[in-house]
């Protein structure tokens, strides 16, 4: 096993570095970030792993609940919301 370097949609965001028989995952973006350091027995498994993480992410709330939007037109203004 070597090291081998990781790409989702064409950006590279981590690399496998083998440990032990099995593969290292080393997190370059901050978008993969919360995998950094998990082992994994394939580089396969990664890239699936990395695949759901960014599905996740998309679902994500663009705000939460009780906040108000920072930027478009439905963006009231201080004044009005008195």
């Amino acid at each position: 096993m070597s090291k081998q370097t990781v790409e989702f949609a064409g950006e590279a965001v981590g690399a496998l570095v083998p440990d032990n028989g099995q593969l290292r995952f080393v997190a370059v973006k901050y978008s993969v970030w919360s995998l950094d350091g998990r082992v994994f027995a394939t580089p396969d498994e990664a890239r699936k792993a990395i695949a759901a993480l960014h599905v996740l992410q998309r679902r994500a709330p663009v705000f939460r609940a009780g906040g108000l939007p920072s930027a478009g037109p439905e963006t009231a203004a201080a004044s009005e919301l008195s």
